[in-house]
């Protein structure tokens, strides 16, 4: 069994060291703008894989369960609004406690292993990818400098951001930047409905 395990153990590294170099020759043609630039590609890339993955990664399981957690909750909704309120309650509350709390806790931790599986996993592995290929010793060695950008303070203090750090702020960039561009496309997409509508 150990040696089953480790034969999977290395497949599985052969295949990480493989991607990582094939992430490596689609940033390549960058490394001439520096490392800010290809860490910002990477969040790019990584924020619309996870944005796309969480569209299309919707399980039959998590379908079900929103559908019987919907039934349930418009099934507590119709019980109160009965002429009778306390029976409405009681109704309610009996629903409550045969189906509607185990619908919902099934719905939420579905949804909620599929957003770790779409939205956190990618950002993490390549946060691991980062962390390996723009490590201080490859930043000396392929750009000159250990670090990816350098400020002086107002002490005169020293302050070097590395890898890491830029790649974090890069995703919460472009998670930004995702989310004012959704909002003016809608604006627009409303506004244009809204011309069309009036003529």
């Amino acid at each position: 069994m150990n040696e089953l395990l480790d034969i999977v153990w290395l497949k599985l590294m052969t295949l990480v060291h493989y991607i990582a170099q094939g992430i490596d020759f689609m940033l390549a043609p960058l490394s001439s703008m520096g490392p800010a630039v290809m860490i910002l590609a990477v969040a790019v890339a990584t924020v619309s894989a996870a944005k796309f993955l969480s569209k299309i990664h919707k399980t039959k399981r998590y379908v079900e369960l929103k559908k019987d957690f919907n039934y349930w909750l418009d099934l507590r909704k119709e019980a109160l609004s009965v002429k009778d309120k306390d029976q409405g309650k009681a109704i309610a509350k009996n629903i409550d406690q045969a189906k509607l709390n185990t619908a919902y806790y099934d719905f939420f931790f579905e949804g909620l292993l599929g957003s770790l599986l779409t939205n956190y996993l990618p950002i993490f592995l390549m946060l691991a990818y980062v962390n390996e290929t723009f490590k201080a010793e490859n930043l000396a060695k392929n750009f000159g400098q250990a670090y990816i950008y350098k400020f002086v303070n107002y002490d005169g203090e020293v302050i070097v951001i590395g890898a890491v750090f830029c790649y974090v702020v890069s995703i919460l960039l472009v998670y930004l930047a995702w989310f004012l561009a959704e909002r003016l496309y809608y604006k627009y997409k409303k506004n244009k409905n809204h011309e069309s509508s009036q003529k």
